[in-house]
């Protein structure tokens, strides 16, 4: 499962890139960029940095997923967050999946790997 936790860690990052590159179209929507609005931006992509970093933990998962309510109750702050935590959802909806299919196979002893 290291590999899989590799790929969280990874989707931490792209999403917290994404997250930043939201500042340059916040003030073309609601009300623009406020203090609240940036503070909200920043602060998520620097805890998904940490939550990044954090994947090999036993709760890494736990904190990743935390992290995209956040980002979904951040759309009340900044539309933008909240359009973006929807669709990065989805992403990690199909993560989680995957997951379970790649633990499924190793139960069953049905990965490349494992077979001689």
């Amino acid at each position: 499962m290291k590999g899989i936790r590799g790929v969280f860690a990874a989707t931490l990052i792209l999403e917290s890139i994404v997250v930043l590159l939201s500042l340059l179209v916040l003030s073309k929507f609601g009300e623009g960029a406020t203090a609240g609005g940036l503070t909200a931006i920043v602060g998520l992509a620097l805890a998904m940095i940490v939550a990044s970093g954090l994947q090999r933990r036993s709760w890494g998962l736990a904190l990743a997923l935390a992290l995209q309510v956040a980002m979904i109750a951040c759309g009340l702050l900044v539309p933008v967050l909240g359009a973006l935590g929807v669709v990065f959802g989805l992403v990690w909806i199909g993560l989680l999946l995957f997951r379970r299919e790649v633990a499924r196979r190793m139960e069953r002893g049905e990965l490349p790997s494992q077979q001689r």
